[in-house]
């Protein structure tokens, strides 16, 4: 029997769009014995100095240059498609990618998932030109609607919510072809997981309120001070500190749980996100469509801070609007806010609610049974 070939590209220009490919590859690896899925970087694909261009240039700007980023973010998405700067863009990206195109022709997928909108455009391009002939799809990875992701030639969109499925259906974007399905998140985070179970692989109590704190030392300040002024703020509650590959904040958060013992645990790197957030209670994290989609599908609520302008501001504005999440815009704010969730635990259950009715676990699945169904709707003709 032959096995479907689905293609997933991406753009490593930030950390979400990889990990909603990367869901997609997984999933249809787990469930679906008859699809071969592969995952493709476009950056992989393009020359050093573009590459430097489109990924190094975006990180800088949102690290350095936020208010920057926010009014680029706000400018294309308002430019016409059809502007000289838009066309010039366009053309610019065709020339730097035709080491993928080659790609593409060699695995000959069946169907093609962009998880970013770069691959998405490159391609619309080459099916007007009769050059591809596989149906792609555009998966949006955030809780709003950038104009950039919007373009002819698709098969189908789906769409994180309801009203980013509203904002396609206003770009005239075909009904038929938008399908709310939520972001795809890893089959780990999809798995009910037990607290107890969980909580003793990192030595937690899991009967206490336990908070996870993750997203580098970004917006709140570094996570060792911050973690430092969130033990004196109360005693009854557990900090996790999620400080990933960085060394030397991992160092000085060991010192500091030493001082805090059976309260502060300090965790580095770590493929299994997923079971410390089974531990928490909220988790407080920068509002990226990834991590919040992965938090909501776990039924736990979060303290969003340093929003990037743009599609994290609008994530962080769904997340507030929906009761799923509070804001804090610096370290005082953010121990405010876990003072009164700690004195008014029927609030944070009601946030815990709120996460849990907006978490899509099945994104994933949902949208692959979505682009078979569609393959089969096809070779039946």
């Amino acid at each position: 029997m032959h096995k479907k070939k689905i293609l997933v590209l991406s753009v490593s220009a930030g950390a979400g769009h990889m990990r909603a490919a990367e869901a997609l590859r997984s999933h249809a690896e787990v469930a679906h014995g008859d699809v071969h899925a592969l995952h493709l970087d476009v950056m992989n694909f393009v020359s050093s100095a573009f590459r430097k261009l489109y990924t190094n240039a975006y990180i800088k700007l949102v690290e350095k240059h936020p208010a920057l980023w926010g009014m680029l973010y706000r400018m294309t998405s308002e430019a016409e498609p059809d502007a000289t700067l838009q066309k010039m863009r366009r053309g610019i990206e065709r020339l730097n990618t035709k080491a993928l195109l080659r790609a593409i022709d060699a695995f000959a997928p069946d169907a093609i998932i962009c998880t970013h909108f770069l691959p998405a455009e490159i391609l619309q391009h080459e099916i007007k030109q009769a050059r591809l002939h596989a149906p792609v799809w555009v998966q949006v990875t955030d809780f709003d609607l950038h104009k950039m992701w919007v373009m002819p030639h698709m098969a189908g969109y789906f769409a994180a919510n309801d009203e980013v499925a509203f904002r396609m259906r206003a770009a005239a974007i075909a009904p038929a072809t938008i399908h709310v399905t939520g972001i795809p998140i890893m089959p780990a985070f999809a798995q009910p997981l037990s607290r107890e179970e969980c909580a003793r692989e990192f030595g937690i109590d899991p009967a206490r309120p336990t908070f996870l704190l993750m997203g580098g030392g970004a917006g709140v300040g570094q996570l060792d001070q911050v973690a430092e002024r969130l033990m004196t703020a109360a005693k009854d509650f557990q900090l996790v500190v999620l400080a990933g590959k960085n060394v030397a904040v991992l160092g000085k958060l060991q010192k500091l749980a030493a001082q805090h013992p059976g309260r502060l645990f300090a965790q580095g790197f770590t493929h299994h996100v997923e079971r410390l957030m089974a531990c928490a209670d909220l988790v407080i994290t920068k509002p990226g469509g990834l991590t919040s989609s992965e938090c909501l599908a776990m039924g736990v609520p979060m303290i969003v801070h340093s929003p990037i302008p743009g599609q994290e501001e609008r994530n962080a504005d769904y997340l507030l609007e929906q009761g799923a999440a509070m804001k804090a815009v610096d370290t005082l704010g953010l121990e405010f806010r876990i003072q009164m969730l700690l004195a008014e635990p029927r609030r944070l259950q009601l946030m815990r609610d709120k996460a849990a009715a907006l978490g899509r676990p099945d994104a994933a699945a949902n949208v692959l049974r979505i682009v078979l169904s569609a393959l089969a709707a096809r070779d039946s003709k």
